[in-house]
């Protein structure tokens, strides 16, 4: 085989998604512990180093994390982390939740049955007790993301794909755990989503409105703080 054919066939091999997947999750950990800050620059050849890795799966998790929303690239400048929200953008996402999250909780009462319900199940068992942390930030990173699956859950299960699709859009969950690094945080969502899980297996859908009005008030209430 020529040099140049082995060129070509190089260029086509995929990365080891485990390379980049490494990658991703330690810048992802990073800005969500606020070790990369808000607004920060992302210079690519100086994560390459630390991480200890090529600068093609840095750019590659940065491209997954800017359709995430937690990553911005602009031309001739390059990456950097996504401004923190500020107040008028939190209060506004919150009376939306408050007007949408509720009925999704209610139609997805409607709609469960016992199958959709042991994915939920799994789904909220495996933020409270799934892969082991390596340390505090990366327990916190990690429910940060369980979080936004559980949530996605529900209104995917609601059968509203306008609020579920807006919703997503937005990276809610991801952008509201990034305002705050406390592990209180987590402790009381727990709790708010097994109220959430038992109105779903009462199937009970005014329970499930109610449930869920609660969890979005307390989260609001949660983080709050952060703009003290």
């Amino acid at each position: 085989m020529s040099a140049a054919a082995r060129r070509d066939v190089k260029q086509v091999l995929p990365r080891p998604s485990s390379v980049v997947e490494g990658v991703y999750d330690n810048i992802y950990h990073r800005l969500m512990a606020l070790e990369i800050a808000p607004g920060a620059r992302i210079p690519v050849d100086v994560l390459s180093r630390e991480i200890g890795v090529s600068q093609t799966p840095v750019r590659e998790a940065l491209t997954r994390l800017e359709r995430e929303g937690l990553v911005r690239k602009e031309h001739l400048i390059g990456y950097s982390a996504a401004p923190q929200w500020t107040r008028k953008q939190f209060d506004d996402l919150y009376a939306f939740r408050l007007l949408v999250e509720p009925e999704a909780a209610r139609l997805a009462a409607e709609h469960m049955t016992p199958d959709v319900l042991r994915l939920l199940e799994a789904v909220a068992a495996d933020m409270e007790h799934g892969e082991g942390p390596v340390d505090r930030t990366t327990r916190y990173s990690r429910f940060a993301r369980a979080d936004a699956h559980f949530h996605d859950e529900i209104l995917k299960i609601s059968g509203n794909e306008i609020i579920r699709s807006t919703l997503s859009n937005q990276h809610v969950h991801l952008h509201i755990f990034r305002l705050m690094f406390n592990t209180r945080v987590t402790q009381e969502a727990l709790e708010e989503h097994e109220d959430l899980l038992e109105a779903f297996r009462a199937g009970d859908p005014d329970a499930a409105a109610t449930a869920m009005r609660h969890h979005v008030e307390r989260s609001r209430d949660r983080l709050l703080q952060a703009f003290e």
